[in-house]
């Protein structure tokens, strides 16, 4: 599925593809595959493959999230481990899901685009103005600071400090992560910062489009989603997935002829 991901990545830019290297580690393949060319030899670079692998790590299993749920579910039809990681990776392609990293790049844009004021756009959430979403906050298993998100802030640091790049969207990334620990509004509600508020910035330091960034976070998750459906098949007592449901709806209705 890397080496998939990395030639759909070089066909989206007109790169002709590279193939694997045996000699190298699953990340530094992964990244000569994506931004190395035919014309002269891929540099490595050790800080950019420390914050990679380390995020892939930090993305490979939480718990019953839509994808592995839905991972889980079909595995237990007796399904092969290809169909049922496929019908993840289509949960994972939702942007309630698998976009939120990409929302957060977008919201930190549009910060931006209206003059740069963090302050301003802390008060229009605060205030629910329509069409105003904080993105990269909160977390439904996480009722404090995600720990992912303390990790994920030093690599970003670490990666555009490595590349030179003096990136205003992580600039920004701070302010807001630092008001909103400060508010009460965002401490009364719980919503610290997640695993998404910070990878977006590094993924783009790194030079991947915003288009790959769902295409990594199921590298990273592909062996979470393998795991759950080798549990599923490997348990005897394992029975088909069948969610109940409760009929809310309309009592008994006569039929008017």
């Amino acid at each position: 599925m890397p080496v998939l991901a990395a030639y759909a990545h070089k066909k989206s830019i007109g790169q002709a593809f590279l193939y694997p290297d045996n000699s190298q580690s699953f990340v530094e393949n992964f990244l000569r595959l994506n931004f190395g060319n035919l014309a002269e030899p891929y540099v490595m670079n050790p800080v950019l493959v420390k914050a990679l692998d380390r995020l892939l790590i930090l993305h490979a299993d939480h718990e019953q999230n839509a994808s592995t749920s839905t991972v889980r579910l079909v595995g237990s039809t007796g399904a092969n481990m290809f169909s049922s990681v496929s019908a993840g990776i289509n949960a994972l392609s939702g942007p309630l899901h698998g976009g939120a990293n990409e929302a957060v790049l977008d919201m930190l844009q549009s910060i931006m685009d209206s003059g740069g004021s963090v302050k301003q756009f802390v008060e229009r959430v605060k205030n629910k103005e329509a069409g105003v979403k904080l993105m990269g906050f909160g977390h439904r298993v996480y009722k404090n600071y995600d720990p992912r998100a303390k990790i994920v802030k030093q690599s970003a640091d670490q990666v555009l400090a490595e590349l030179g790049i003096n990136d205003p969207l992580l600039d920004l990334a701070k302010e807001l992560e630092q008001i909103a620990l400060e508010d009460d509004y965002f401490k009364e509600r719980r919503l610290y910062p997640n695993v998404d508020f910070y990878t977006g910035v590094i993924y783009k330091a790194m030079g991947f489009n915003t288009r790959m960034f769902t295409v990594l976070f199921a590298i990273g998750r592909l062996p979470g989603w393998i795991a759950h459906w080798r549990e599923v098949n490997s348990d005897k007592a394992t029975k088909i997935g069948r969610p109940q449901q409760l009929y809310i709806g309309e009592p008994r209705r006569d039929i008017t002829r």
